[in-house]
């Protein structure tokens, strides 16, 4: 009996750290590392001396047209409010389950398909609105993100 009761406690304890652990290590921030910068890719200020929105981020910053030109078409959708080639899935709230952008209230981000030519189904590129105007692009479905600067 005595056995059985301070496995349970070792276990419970163990679970209690794992647990603990990885709450300190999502509030941190801990995670991978952000992707180094390409050549394309600056921190550059937009048009005017303006900073761009959402480049506080600490993401790289790259310009609208070193993007694929299908990501122009859709940021030009987005400006003019649609229509959208995905009605169900475009202009939808993007929740940053993979918390790869700043974290923000639900509702904050938006989401919008950037056609990939060739592509059975929507692919994997998409263009990320905040409410601040910042503008994000994933070409890989989430797993890394940039500022985009709209104005380049």
């Amino acid at each position: 009996m005595f056995n059985r009761r301070r496995i349970t406690a070792a276990l419970i304890g163990l679970l209690v750290l794992v647990l603990g652990g990885w709450l300190v290590k999502d509030n941190l921030g801990g995670g991978s590392p952000s992707p180094s910068p390409s050549p394309s890719v600056t921190s550059t200020p937009a048009k005017g001396g303006a900073a761009v929105p959402g480049a506080d981020s600490g993401l790289p910053v790259k310009a609208l047209s070193a993007l694929p030109p299908q990501a122009s078409d859709t940021w030009k959708l987005i400006e003019a409010g649609g229509p959208y080639p995905y009605p169900r899935n475009d202009d939808v709230v993007f929740e940053n389950r993979e918390k790869r952008l700043p974290r923000k209230q639900s509702g904050y981000y938006h989401e919008y398909t950037v056609k990939t030519p060739g592509s059975a189904d929507r692919g994997a590129r998409r263009l990320i609105t905040g409410q601040a105007h910042e503008l994000y692009y994933t070409g890989d479905h989430y797993a890394s993100f940039v500022v985009v600067d709209p104005a380049r």
